[in-house]
């Protein structure tokens, strides 16, 4: 993988890294992770980072709600 495609990989625990409370942090960090050890398999890797981008965007509204 180069270097952009690892970067998209970790979008999902950089957002979380924004939200206001640590409990998003720990799992969106795991899909990064994921989707980038199934960068061979697209349809799974996707999968991952779909799952994380869904916490952390989740995690980034709550703290955009209550702020």
């Amino acid at each position: 993988m180069n270097v952009l495609q690892i970067s998209i990989a970790a979008m999902p625990f950089l957002l979380a890294l924004m939200s206001r409370t640590g409990k998003a942090i720990a799992p969106c960090l795991l899909m990064s992770l994921f989707t980038v050890l199934l960068g061979e398999e697209p349809h799974r890797a996707v999968v991952a980072w779909c799952v994380g981008l869904l916490i952390a965007a989740v995690a980034l509204r709550e703290r955009l709600r209550a702020g």
